[in-house]
């Protein structure tokens, strides 16, 4: 029934806003730099989901839940890996009461382990695989509508996270890479790279942080040329700037955002939101622009 909800919405052809960044919105509200959002589902999960509630009045058809670093392996970096399950199925719950009564959807997060496989790194595929599986059960037992494995910079832990899901559920399945260095990732994989080793594996290509919205917009349109997937869009509002009392400024305005999302669905984006640096009011300019 849940898979059904999103893939449904996707049918009628509407473009559907997507929410915008978690973790730098939860450090303007008191998240300690360097703490894991994660971890405040448990500690403070009331403001977690007043979090959600400012980008559903924002106008989110799509909120996403705070487990970005919720696998097992990256939870143990904060001491929480016994409590894995726990953390994201309350993170589930928390967006779900925030988003009950009303037609918006939620997806399940699914971040980067934080480390590299092997060759490059210690992590092997099968650990990987065995852990994004993990957090996948976690997530769909809890009742999310969709899975988005994202902030993806290389392809074989993303066919990790992919091969995971699929191992454990049939929800509809996102996978956005993060273009980090401009239009290619860290491990230097191309959007057109991406849509061709991974585009028959899942519901739905995207791209979500990177460097710029005009890098991001170059990567859109290479990537809406190699694919006739749906695809999911969530920019930066610009590179982090520390600011003298060490809080973190994003350059790019709610207007700037707002005024070129309509350029976004016009490039092939079938569901748009913001990442790192966008704020409910970014969000709302981004709905307003392109909702009416």
């Amino acid at each position: 029934m849940s898979a059904n909800r999103f893939l449904a919405r996707l049918a009628e052809g509407k473009t559907l806003v997507i929410d915008g960044a978690t973790g730098t919105n939860l450090q303007q509200r008191g998240l300690p730099r360097g703490m894991a959002s994660d971890a405040w589902v448990l500690e403070n999960p009331s403001e977690v989901q007043r979090l959600h509630k400012a980008f559903l009045a924002a106008g989110s058809d799509i909120i996403l839940t705070d487990t970005f670093g919720s696998t097992r392996i990256r939870l143990e970096h904060a001491g929480l890996q016994e409590r894995m399950v726990e953390i994201n199925q309350k993170a589930v719950m928390l967006a779900k009461d925030a988003v009950a009564g009303t037609l918006t959807l939620v997806a399940g997060s699914i971040g980067p382990t934080g480390q590299m496989l092997q060759p490059m790194g210690t992590l092997t595929e099968d650990a990987a695989r065995d852990a994004f599986a993990e957090q996948a059960k976690a997530l769909a037992e809890a009742g999310v509508d969709l899975l988005v494995i994202e902030t993806q910079f290389d392809l074989g832990e993303a066919r990790a996270a992919i091969e995971g899901a699929r191992s454990v559920c049939s929800l509809p399945l996102v996978c956005s890479f993060s273009y980090d260095r401009g239009v290619r990732t860290m491990m230097g994989v191309k959007p057109a790279q991406m849509a061709r080793e991974l585009g028959d594996l899942v519901d739905v290509l995207g791209i979500n942080c990177g460097r710029s919205l005009e890098d991001n917009l170059k990567v859109l349109k290479e990537l809406r040329q190699a694919t006739e997937k749906p695809i999911w869009f969530k920019p930066n509002a610009g590179l982090p700037r520390t600011l003298p009392n060490d809080q973190v400024a994003y350059d790019v305005t709610p207007d700037e955002m707002g005024s070129q999302a309509p350029v976004w669905v016009a490039e092939g984006a079938c569901l748009v939101g913001g990442c790192c640096g966008t704020s409910p009011e970014h969000l709302a300019a981004i709905a307003s622009s392109i909702k009416g």
